[in-house]
């Protein structure tokens, strides 16, 4: 069991209003009556601690952790950094989960309906654990665009859904990375429920030509940071 922790209360300014009506979704899912503070618990504060030898050495590596005839199809790139604390200080041991949709913008799950092609050799899901000085990485395929219904026909840029658990599993923070560049970024009525310009870059993987693999890989940065001026947008309402 780990020790208790406790954190500063989050900032909810930060996160945009759980209606938004440019999002046609929101308007079924967000609460209509004012959202209550619960104190937190010994279940919030205390849990198992994740240890390496749940993950196995591909667990990262989407390229092939599915693959049973080749590797997977796609642009191949390295996405990598680190999880950080309201003070910039590394965060070890915590363990982070993606999923995404192939290179045609398919997800493997059955009501995913897009008419893009599966990838026999893809599966779309990884985890890591981070590393003592807070660093981690995938080796994935970018993922492609796809459309979904928003009153007419949306288009959501490339991204990779991310969660990340803390000391136990009702610490969870669930968000999405997006490509430096992508042009359909501002023109996606989910990107663009959030307001404040920094939090929509501080979602976006910036182009790291330090870390590319030659002849293999391009790469992306993208830091995680837990709370503070600088956190990173959680779908989850935390920071």
């Amino acid at each position: 069991m780990s020790d208790p922790i406790r954190y500063a209360r989050r900032d909810r300014g930060w996160h945009p209003p759980a209606d938004t009506p440019g999002y046609k979704s929101t308007t079924h899912r967000a609460p209509r009556r004012a959202l209550l503070h619960l104190p937190q618990s010994i279940g919030e504060l205390t849990g198992p601690v994740f240890g390496h030898d749940r993950l196995s050495p591909l667990d990262n590596d989407l390229i092939r952790n599915y693959a049973s005839d080749g590797e997977a199809i796609g642009e191949r790139i390295l996405v990598h950094g680190k999880v950080l604390d309201e003070d910039a200080r590394p965060v070890p041991g915590a363990l982070i989960e993606i999923w995404q949709a192939n290179a045609g913008g398919k997800y493997r799950h059955v009501n995913d309906t897009y008419k893009a092609a599966l990838d026999p050799n893809f599966g779309g899901c990884g985890r890591v654990i981070s590393a003592a000085d807070g660093r981690y990485s995938f080796r994935t395929i970018r993922p492609g665009p796809y459309p979904f219904p928003n009153g007419d026909c949306a288009w959501r840029p490339a991204h990779i859904h991310l969660s990340i658990f803390g000391s136990a599993f009702v610490q969870r923070l669930v968000t999405q990375i997006y490509f430096q560049g992508d042009p359909l970024i501002p023109l996606c009525p989910i990107v663009n429920t959030i307001r404040d310009p920094k939090a929509i870059a501080g979602l976006t993987a910036r182009l790291d030509m330090e870390a590319m693999e030659a002849f293999d890989s391009l790469a992306y940065r993208f830091d995680i940071v837990l709370r503070g001026g600088d956190a990173t947008r959680f779908e989850s309402g935390g920071g």
